[in-house]
């Protein structure tokens, strides 16, 4: 098993970058169209119709605005994403947790790819870059 381990820092406040992994409008602005919903037991999907993809989603833990997590499965994917938030000195630090890959593989290399991708494209939505 290997598990995604990646590290964010913003200087958005923790309730902006809360809303920004939370709210479905915000989060189709950087991950994907959804229909998430920050309710325990509550099932989703992300898609991207261009390459044909559809994650499939179920909330597991919501904190607000500490921590969220969710079952995160679609392809060759069968994982949990655990997103763990903490302000500290005017900044906001985003620990990515993605659990449950079979090896350091394509899809692992992929997700670790795509996470960095979408946080910069997070950036942008809270206006930091």
């Amino acid at each position: 098993m290997a598990d995604l381990i990646l590290d964010f820092q913003f200087s958005s406040p923790i309730e902006k970058v809360w809303e920004a992994l939370t709210e479905s409008e915000m989060l189709s602005e950087w991950v994907m169209e959804n229909d998430f919903k920050p309710v325990v037991g509550h099932t989703c999907q992300f898609w991207n119709e261009d390459i044909d993809l559809v994650v499939e989603c179920e909330v597991l833990v919501v904190e607000k605005p500490y921590k969220l997590s969710y079952t995160w499965v679609g392809g060759p994917i069968d994982t949990i994403v655990t997103w763990t938030l903490k302000e500290e000195n005017d900044k906001t630090y985003l620990y990515l947790e993605q659990t449950g890959f079979e090896e350091e593989g394509q899809a692992f290399n992929g997700a670790k790819y795509g996470w960095a991708y979408k946080v910069d494209e997070l950036k942008k939505v809270l206006n930091e870059i």
